[in-house]
């Protein structure tokens, strides 16, 4: 089954919301169950996405008052779990962190007697979380040097081509993205990517060897890829489709494509020991409502996980949505268990090709 990702920003914040007759959680939590219900996030237009399509107006519909927290801390997350002083009660993780909250017993099971839209591809729900929102992995590119109205690259297969698509190129400096980028632009079929194994992760090193003397940067954060195109250090790039989307707000000479995009998401789990873990299962279940999920689009942000939603996008809105179904049918669903194992197993043989010379 397929899953998907996410990603680490911006600083600490909190707001604060007197609770209103929240239901008390019996066992260790319940002396917590004073405070309010606190939902977590990474911050920036990500958590006030979450917050403007889900939260609040299910808090609203309840009649109940919430706090915030961010940045997500996973290592914050383990210290109250293991503390039995769980803080956070609807948190948005990386979709390979679920599988690592599995596997220490740092998240409570989804109660899919409460989440129940049947409409939900299988694809978005796990066993320890659920995506509620979605971005993409994509190709993008300097306007100044493929202009429109001439050629531009439209998959990993062209920014691989360095005869037609001549240029520097970066790449993010992580081994997840580039197994599924690699493989695309060697021909792997989409619907063969996963499940990973020795023969496709050495296709990989081989396909990054040939583009290695064209990749003039390795980028560590989102913020780059957008930046290393505007200056003009590189003229393609692998980027998160959200940094590309606010480039061009400030009229950066940049631009995307969304064929052949990896597409990720953003997960919400329930960190075990809540003493809202009731009130946080309807609310992961409201989010992935047709209401919930219609109010992504005109956001404009990260795109709806609902397809029933995702194909209301008018045609300049789903230029942006890897979700829309002119977009999906070319997209890799990338799959977070998958990319959890691949990097555990070979993450030492990364870190070798990229110190190689």
């Amino acid at each position: 089954m397929n899953r998907f990702d996410r990603r680490t920003l911006l600083k600490t914040g909190a707001a604060l919301g007197a609770s209103a007759a929240l239901p008390i959680a019996a066992g260790p939590a319940r002396a917590q169950a004073s405070r309010p219900f606190t939902f977590c996030s990474w911050g920036g237009a990500l958590q006030e996405t979450e917050k403007k399509a889900f939260v609040e107006p299910f808090m609203a519909k309840k009649g109940l008052k919430f706090a915030e927290a961010s940045p997500t801390t996973y290592a914050k997350i383990k210290a109250q779990v293991e503390a039995n002083a769980v803080e956070w009660d609807l948190v948005t993780v990386g979709g390979q962190w679920m599988y690592q909250a599995r596997d220490q017993n740092l998240a409570e099971k989804m109660d899919y007697s409460v989440i129940r839209n049947d409409d939900l591809n299988k694809a978005w729900k796990a066993e320890y979380g659920v995506y509620t929102s979605t971005g993409a992995t994509v190709v993008a590119y300097s306007t100044k040097t493929f202009p429109k109205g001439g050629r531009q690259p439209n998959s990993w297969a062209d920014f691989w081509n360095v005869k037609d698509f001549p240029g520097p190129r970066s790449l993010y400096s992580r081994m997840h993205y580039n197994y599924e980028a690699a493989l695309r632009a060697a021909g792997v079929p989409r619907d063969q990517i996963y499940p990973q194994t020795e023969e496709k992760v050495r296709l990989m090193f081989q396909k990054l060897e040939e583009i290695k003397p064209h990749v003039a940067v390795w980028w560590t954060t989102g913020a780059q890829a957008p930046q290393l195109l505007s200056t003009g250090e590189v003229v393609l790039a692998m980027a998160w489709n959200g940094r590309i989307l606010d480039a061009q707000k400030s009229n950066s000479p940049v631009d995307m494509t969304l064929k052949d995009g990896i597409a990720w998401g953003n997960a919400f789990i329930v960190p075990r020991g809540s003493p809202y873990k009731a009130l946080a299962m309807e609310l992961i279940n409201y989010s992935i409502t047709e209401e919930a999920q219609d109010r992504l689009i005109p956001i404009g942000t990260y795109g709806p996980v609902l397809e029933k939603s995702a194909a209301k996008a008018t045609p300049e809105q789903a230029l942006t949505m890897v979700t829309h179904p002119s977009n999906a049918r070319e997209a890799v669903i990338f799959d977070d268990e998958q990319s959890a194992a691949y990097l555990t197993k070979y993450e030492s043989d990364w870190q070798k090709f990229q110190l190689k010379k």
